[in-house]
């Protein structure tokens, strides 16, 4: 047995053994700093400077550079733009269209994800851990891939197209719950792993149906965790893009595609910079609930574990009384995720006259003269992998770092209160505007610090902006196994003599280790798949595969879109198999973001 091995038995059999009596206060302290922050200060104050220095270069600066211009007119300070923008009868027709257009994602994807979270994390089944892989992989799929899938099955000509579904509401929403079913039931599963079962035993055995047991016991048991859930998916659905983008067209917009068309169309930076302003709002209100939601369903589990220990509740078989889970999961599983994921597949695969043929993918190597592509898609796939690969090897230290010190449990007020607040200001990229990032990037980027050269004219600059956006899917992937550890374990280890280093290298960095092959997939297939910000910086020639996507769909012409459809099989397929690898190299965690 090493050395590491033995200090973690050592310190877990001082756990399980409590201390005598009487031993309190100063002298129950570790000499060697077992507290949240012991001793190793340096290596703490390091872990919030490094990612609050970078969200302050790349994010904070970029954003109010661009807000800054809403609240200028000649060179001087006016509130001019303010009654422009949001006097506009259309200004508050968009923000009504966010809000309802979130509010349907959201409720569809809790109702759809609660079936899923119960089937993955509940029942035991030959191959669960596959299919748990394999309903990670919506999640991360390109919007743009997404939208183009549904496009090819209810768009014109399509299969579905007789729904009538074509730029609507219904589209998009289902559309966003395509996307976030997976968040809820990974979130919610995770938290219905660590529940007691002996309470709805209990209720059972007092002649309580299935169904009510589970009605008036376990759902609010589990309500810190659904409402956790619907508080990220309402954030998720309020700042979508690309899906908006793609499905909506002119006739259906979101603040997103607002502040897009104000600034490419119509170049009024200043109504984008105001109109920024209301996602700003809705993005905080959103993200001060969800930070509120979260800690509750932390401490519920914290509470849980201090009365109880760590459940020892386990996968059930499934029986007649679990058919209507089952028929649900499965439904959307086909319907919602596979069908248009399938469609997108067999449209790439037909030509204009609807005969079987690959020229579609003929035409990414070799485009034809009329292609809106500036080059092929074998050079944007280079593009995509280089930029993911910069992202990833920005954003999954920087992620460390952060579920490090969030995942932390100082004893004063004070420190609790900043941890929550650095949290917070970490997550803050996910709610802002790709598009409001990326033009203030472009503002702010030439020649920032004294750099010797423009960083806008240089390839550079476009892992940025993905970086930023995949550190905070990186710090919720590593925070579960490190939220996990009993403090008292680290307490135990530092009065055994272990340094604040050791205690780190022997027991936080192995428990970061059964979550890194997942975070690492999050972060390389959302940066790989990043398309808002980043179509902002490339440069003609020099697209990535995203952007070279949206080009084909924005061309009129079946060659374009042969060719649209063929790109978005390979982004998907690239995405998915990082996703189901990543899956693969994890360990098993038992909470989940």
């Amino acid at each position: 047995m090493g050395g590491r091995d033995r200090l973690v038995t050592v310190a877990e059999r001082r756990v399980a053994d409590p201390l005598p009596d009487g031993i309190e206060g100063a002298d129950r302290r570790p000499v060697a700093g077992g507290s949240a922050w012991g001793g190793f200060r340096w290596f703490w104050a390091l872990s919030v400077a490094l990612p609050l220095a970078f969200l302050a270069l790349f994010f904070a600066w970029p954003v109010l550079a661009l807000l800054a211009t809403g609240f200028t007119e000649g060179g001087s300070f006016s509130l001019a733009g303010l009654p422009e923008v949001f006097g506009d009868s259309r200004t508050w027709g968009v923000i009504a269209q966010t809000l309802a257009q979130a509010s349907l994602g959201t409720a569809l994807s809790v109702l759809l994800g609660i079936p899923a979270a119960f089937v993955l994390y509940r029942l035991e089944f030959p191959g669960r851990g596959l299919l748990r892989g394999l309903a990670t992989v919506p999640f991360v799929l390109p919007t743009v891939v997404v939208g183009v899938a549904f496009m090819a099955l209810i768009g014109p000509g399509a299969p579905l197209a007789w729904l009538g579904l074509d730029r609507s509401l219904a589209a998009i929403v289902l559309a966003l719950a395509f996307f976030n079913v997976t968040v809820v039931a990974r979130t919610v599963g995770g938290f219905w792993a660590q529940l007691d079962p002996r309470p709805e035993q209990a209720a059972r055995m007092l002649g309580a149906s299935p169904a009510r047991a589970w009605r008036t016991v376990t759902l609010p048991a589990l309500a810190p965790a659904i409402a956790s859930a619907a508080a990220l998916v309402f954030l998720f659905c309020a700042t979508s893009f690309g899906v908006v983008l793609v499905l909506g067209g002119r006739t259906f917009s979101n603040i997103e595609t607002e502040i897009y068309r104000l600034a490419v169309d119509f170049l009024d930076l200043r109504g984008a910079a105001v109109l920024s302003l209301a996602q700003f709002a809705i993005v905080a209100a959103v993200l001060v609930v969800s930070a509120r939601l979260r800690h509750r369903r932390e401490r519920a589990i914290g509470m849980r574990f201090e009365l109880h220990g760590r459940p020892s509740s386990r996968p059930i078989r499934a029986v007649r009384a679990h058919l209507p889970a089952i028929i649900v999961f499965a439904a959307t599983s086909l319907l919602l995720h596979a069908l248009p994921i399938l469609t997108l597949v067999a449209r790439s695969l037909r030509g204009p006259d609807g005969a079987f043929t690959l020229v579609n993918y003929a035409h990414l190597i070799a485009p034809p003269e009329s292609s809106a592509l500036t080059g092929t898609v074998v050079e944007a796939i280079l593009l995509s992998f280089g930029a993911a690969l910069a992202a990833t090897a920005i954003a999954l230290p920087l992620g460390v770092l952060v579920a490090l010190v969030v995942s932390r449990r100082p004893r004063g007020r004070l420190l609790r209160r900043g941890t929550r607040l650095f949290d917070g200001v970490v997550m803050l990229p996910l709610g802002v505007s790709a598009v409001t990032l990326g033009f203030g990037l472009l503002l702010t980027m030439n020649r920032p610090l004294g750099i010797g050269f423009d960083l806008r004219t240089s390839l550079v600059l476009i892992p940025i902006p993905q970086a930023l956006v995949a550190l905070p899917l990186v710090v919720r992937t590593l925070l579960p196994p490190l939220q996990g550890v009993d403090p008292r374990l680290r307490d135990a280890a530092a009065m055994l003599g272990a340094s604040p280093g050791r205690v780190l290298a022997t027991i936080d960095l192995p428990m970061l280790g059964r979550s890194a092959g997942l975070a690492l997939g999050f972060a390389f297939a959302t940066s790989l798949g990043e398309f808002g910000a980043t179509a902002f910086l490339v440069r003609p020639g020099a697209q990535t595969l995203p952007v070279a996507i949206a080009a084909l769909i924005g061309r009129q012409g079946a060659e374009n879109y042969g060719m649209a459809l063929a790109a978005a099989v390979v982004l998907g397929l690239l995405t998915a198999g990082v996703m189901l690898l990543a899956e693969r190299w994890r360990g098993e965690v038992t909470g989940e973001w």
